[in-house]
């Protein structure tokens, strides 16, 4: 009837079998949840794309001035006169150089002082 060797290649015919159904199976599944994740990620494209359309509209100059002058009672808006913006000797003076920054830096920080390759100042 049935000699050892039949039996041991069916049952490696069966394993072989079952491995390729496996692993086809998992290829699948892999394939439909990648697919799923493209979608997905499509998607936010799409939306990305429409949120900036969106945004552009909504930024728009002139709708931004009819807004302006619709609410302008409301919010309390009025226009900036030129004496409200800063002037250069206004602004405090700032060191120049890479120590000056670093110091300041430090000091800010409460930190002890350090250079820019991390050693500690004595």
């Amino acid at each position: 009837m049935f000699r050892t060797s039949d039996i041991v290649l069916i049952t490696v015919m069966m394993a072989a079998a079952a491995f390729t159904y496996k692993t086809k199976h998992d290829a699948e599944a892999s394939y439909k949840e990648l697919r799923t994740i493209e979608r997905q990620a499509q998607l936010e494209k799409d939306s990305i794309d429409i949120l900036k359309a969106d945004w552009s509209l909504l930024t728009q100059p002139a709708r931004l001035q009819r807004l302006t002058e619709t609410y302008k009672e409301e919010l309390g808006l009025e226009p900036v006169e030129a004496p409200r913006i800063a002037e250069f000797s206004d602004l405090p003076e700032r060191p120049l150089t890479i120590e000056g920054i670093v110091t300041d830096m430090a000091g800010a920080d409460g930190g002890p002082d350090q250079t820019t390759t991390g050693a500690v100042r004595p």
